[in-house]
């Protein structure tokens, strides 16, 4: 089952989508800059073969919610979220908002 619902963090409007799949959650939490994404996210293939697409986003691990997603430090960022201030170890939801006021 595919769940697409736009969430507010700080005034500011994301989209969350979970897709339940067996035995696991696909989860992400978008914006037009970027997004951040459960460990199912591969960082290091973003940073090296898409390198020239400049894509902004951010993993956590050992989610299982949406909440839980913004709420995790951040294990890993691409070269270009780095670029933006946003940093491993920070939440998600901190990613997030960092996203939303480069746009």
């Amino acid at each position: 089952m595919l769940e697409m619902n736009p969430i507010t963090i700080e005034g500011e409007t994301f989209l969350a989508i979970t897709l339940k799949l067996p035995k696991t959650n696909f989860m992400a939490v978008t914006n037009e800059t970027g997004y951040i994404m459960c460990g199912a996210l591969d960082v290091a293939l973003l940073n090296e073969k898409l390198k020239e697409r400049k894509i902004v986003a951010a993993r956590a691990v050992g989610v299982r919610t949406i909440e839980q997603l913004l709420e995790a430090p951040l294990e890993s960022v691409t070269l270009e979220a780095e670029s933006l201030g946003i940093k491993v170890g920070m939440k998600g939801k901190d990613a997030l908002l960092k996203m939303k006021y480069t746009t």
